[in-house]
């Protein structure tokens, strides 16, 4: 614990340890029994007056809350923060990692408490409050967060789950009227994040950084004897703890790019070890396509563009194998452990979602070429990148010539530059022909892989103006929504829309 945060630690309100005598899943805080070098044990900070915001029964159900809990009054104080739930061991961990490229030093949980894990039919699942105040790892800051941020992060968490993304979780987003300084004074929010785990690629970052052997092998013995199991019995369960992330990372950034999401700040101290979407900050997904978009507005040298993560994500990996060399021993080994498995993780998975959603039954050996040529086609004419594949997902896969305009228009009203479209879909037409399918079978399966609701900054933003003025229900009707993106959903079709024209302002930052 630094020493400037220890002198100051007895001034922090806290709240009472009493736990409630509530009705609530046994902890089984695995995280805890590492030793304390791992973390600082601390209570949350209280926050007054707190009310519901956003709550996902789905998470909920996950972690066996009941539906008649999620109503009772103390379900705001326990995920603000106020009051302990029976078993919980609040801590903060402590990590370390690159930042824009460059190395940061430590971090840690520097406004995150986590609360405990448990064991339950479906999983381990870890209970984490954002926001919940100050910890030693803050590095001046407040430790809070604001509403703003905190409605995006718990609506994306669920958008992505959606979309069959891995991902954290979100419980519930609590607010309160405390005033919180950023650009200008907000309120206060605590978001409550359910995940099977929170370590990161800079939790053993840190451990390598100081030549501590002993820890950094405790944390991934942690990780394997926790999470991934099967790895014990390899010759080396280090190198094939590493094998693990590595194809896991290729296989999740496969899924961003199919959906065309954007996380907008992939440091290395928000990759998770185990292959999930972690920490929604800055993020975005892909409206009139741009491969070189920049969805967080303070990556000044565009960094983290969308065409950019796959690769960040692979010098990424390469950071987290430098950390495992104490482990591994060869850094040659340790290098190959990546080599072997990102790029085949990724590409294999990306094949396989971008053939589900060009509607192609069969793989052929020239389908590389095809996905390249699409991706030509919409950085050249920009059209929306969810609604081309969800206006494509309804169109046969043959067409009278005489009709292909009328047939065709959904599509082709998305370019300016119609024969570009029309082109590209005789292309298209003859790939199908090449691996004939049922139209209506076909369709159906597109229809699946192609969504046609996305969390839009636009409708973030909707949402986040109505919960300032303290109408919520915009909040809750978009989480129903997008828990079923490819659902026709005809009471949601405002969703679909392009963006007004009043969103083309909207900037987000790594202060959103």
């Amino acid at each position: 614990m630094p020493d400037s945060f220890a002198r100051n630690l007895t001034n922090l309100p806290m709240n009472a340890p009493d736990p409630l005598p509530l009705e609530f899943p046994d902890f089984d805080n695995s995280f805890a029994t590492l030793p304390e070098a791992f973390y600082t044990r601390l209570n949350p900070q209280p926050l007054p007056a707190p009310y519901p915001v956003g709550v996902s029964d789905e998470v909920a159900a996950l972690i066996g809350l009941s539906p008649e809990f999620l109503q009772r009054p103390e379900f705001a104080e326990i995920f603000a923060g106020n009051r302990l739930m029976p078993g919980a061991e609040p801590l903060a961990a402590v990590y370390s990692g690159h930042q824009f490229g460059v190395w940061a030093g430590q971090l840690g949980d520097g406004r995150a408490h986590l609360l405990g894990g448990l064991r339950n039919p479906q999983g381990h699942w870890e209970i984490q409050l954002k926001g919940a105040g100050r910890t030693p790892y803050s590095r001046g800051a407040d430790g809070r967060a604001v509403l703003r941020s905190s409605i995006r992060e718990f609506l994306c968490s669920e958008a992505m789950a959606g979309l069959g993304v891995p991902t954290t979780r979100a419980l519930c987003v609590i607010g309160a009227d405390h005033p919180v300084r950023r650009e200008e004074i907000e309120t206060a929010a605590v978001v409550t994040r359910v995940a099977p785990g929170f370590v990161r690629f800079g939790s053993f970052e840190h451990w390598s950084s100081r030549d501590r052997p002993l820890e950094l092998q405790q944390l991934a013995d942690y990780v394997i004897d926790t999470f991934r199991p099967e790895c014990r019995d390899a010759l080396n369960p280090y190198d094939a703890l590493l094998r693990d992330v590595s194809r896991r990372t290729g296989e999740l950034m496969a899924h961003w790019m199919a959906v065309g999401f954007m996380h907008g700040v992939m440091n290395t101290d928000n990759m998770s070890i185990l292959g999930l979407t972690l920490d929604y900050g800055p993020f975005g997904f892909m409206e009139a396509f741009d491969a070189g978009h920049i969805c967080n507005h303070s990556d000044h040298q565009g960094r983290y563009t969308y065409r950019n993560q796959p690769h960040v994500a692979q010098w990424n990996l390469y950071c987290l194998a430098e950390a495992f060399l104490p482990l591994i021993k060869r850094p040659k080994q340790a290098r190959e452990a990546i080599d072997e498995t990102y790029g085949d993780a990724f590409e294999a998975t990306f094949e396989r979602l971008m053939r589900a959603k060009l509607g192609l039954r069969a793989g052929l050996d020239d389908d590389e070429a095809f996905v390249g040529e699409t991706f030509g086609l919409l950085q050249q004419h920009r059209p929306d990148f969810t609604l081309f594949f969800r206006a494509l997902s309804r169109l046969p896969a043959a067409v009278d010539p005489q009709n292909s305009t009328k047939t065709d228009a959904a599509l082709r009203d998305l370019f300016v530059d119609r024969s570009a479209c029309d082109a590209w879909l005789s292309n298209w037409r003859a790939r199908q022909a090449q691996t004939p399918w049922d139209d209506a079978e076909r369709q159906t399966a597109m229809l699946a892989s192609n969504p046609k609701y996305i969390l839009r900054n636009w409708l973030a933003e909707k949402a986040i103006r109505q919960a300032k003025d303290k109408d919520f229900s915009e909040v809750q009707r978009l989480l129903t929504c997008l828990r079923n993106p490819c659902a026709e959903q005809p009471e949601f079709e405002d969703y679909a829309a392009l963006p007004p024209e009043w969103a083309s302002g909207l900037e987000v930052s790594c202060s959103s």
